[in-house]
């Protein structure tokens, strides 16, 4: 298997790339990683991480990047650059999934302009696996900015992609699927919510009703649907909201002798909070609906979250995600399709 990664999107350069692309060779003996951007950085950075078997890794040029900062439109300007550089090897038929780290937008915007979306897919989403108070069961919020002004039928799509990412990927079985709303009553808000709720509750998934906020982490629901202005307000500020909570813990942890002790006992157990609550766990989000895998992450990812990227793109590659997402497509209702605005 060729898993192609944006070696030059991270915030600190391609050395977390380098490293966790050598962690996830070491632990998968079986694919074969393709490094896009810089030859010189990435041979140097490749040589001081000691990743010598040369056979299992190859470095595509690109004498451009995308940085976090740009928007959309530099994609045209940046023809050589790494993230269109990876879109293009999906689309030639050169890697089997892309893993990039970085400027979502370009990420969005290269994967839609080149791969284009899969057939009666009428817009992609961002499928973010988010912490409950469930353990090791996620739920999976989707659209986490891909799409911020989104139809009806946009959302039934989610509901369908997710579901299915969910029981194939995450082994959820039957994820139970949600329309996040302001309130659990039938009838809330807007006319698009309106809609899509009848929309879903006729189609092939699992629709347990509406969601309120709280539903995304208290293992109500495995798949909460959204557009993409509400689902990234919400993915930033609960990522803030996990990195605030273990910097309290750590100065509670650090306000005395007595609470020194207790949290050196409680060590392990902290561990395994911030393991749970951290986006490198995951690593990256698959942007479903493509023509082609395509795992997106944070511009600041450790090489553990690199590692996890690159894990959930072969997941993906190997269940055949976009061929279940295109048999699926066809399970929601007629009436469901003729009862919501079309594109």
């Amino acid at each position: 298997m060729r898993l192609a990664i944006d070696a030059m999107g991270n915030d600190r350069g391609p050395r977390p790339i380098v490293e966790g692309v050598k962690s996830f060779l070491e632990a998968d003996r079986e694919s074969k990683v393709i490094l896009v951007g810089d030859r010189d950085k990435l041979e140097e950075e490749l040589a001081l991480a000691a990743v010598s078997d040369s056979k299992r890794y190859e470095i595509v040029h690109a004498s451009q990047t995308v940085e976090m900062h740009e928007k959309v439109g530099a994609l045209r300007e940046k023809r050589d650059s790494s993230i269109m550089r990876l879109v293009e090897l999906v689309k030639g038929g050169g890697a089997d999934a892309m893993v990039a780290l970085g400027n979502t937008a370009a990420a969005v915007g290269a994967a839609s302009m080149v791969l284009r979306t899969l057939r009666d897919v009428h817009r992609p989403g961002i499928a973010v696996p988010m912490p409950t108070v469930v353990p090791d069961r996620p739920c999976v919020t989707i659209d986490m900015g891909a799409n911020t002004a989104p139809k009806a039928q946009h959302l039934v799509d989610y509901g369908v992609m997710a579901s299915i990412y969910c029981e194939k990927v995450l082994h959820i079985s039957n994820p139970r699927v949600g329309l996040l709303n302001v309130g659990a009553e039938r009838g809330k808000g807007n006319t698009m919510l309106r809609e899509a709720y009848e929309a879903l509750q006729s189609s092939s998934v699992n629709f347990i009703g509406n969601a309120e906020g709280g539903d995304i982490f208290n293992g109500t629901c495995d798949v909460v649907v959204c557009d993409g202005f509400a689902g990234n307000v919400i993915l930033k500020a609960s990522e803030e909201l996990a990195s605030a909570i273990m910097g309290f813990v750590k100065d509670a942890a650090n306000s005395s002798p007595m609470a020194k002790l207790g949290a050196l006992l409680m060590k392990p157990s902290l561990k395994g909070l911030k393991k749970q609550i951290s986006y490198e766990t995951y690593g990256g989000a698959p942007l479903l609906g493509i023509n082609g895998i395509c795992i997106i992450g944070h511009g600041r990812s450790s090489p553990f979250a690199v590692y996890n990227a690159l894990r959930v793109a072969k997941e993906c590659v190997t269940v055949g995600i976009n061929k279940l997402i295109h048999e699926h497509i066809f399970k929601i209702d007629s009436t469901a399709g003729d009862s919501v605005e079309q594109d």
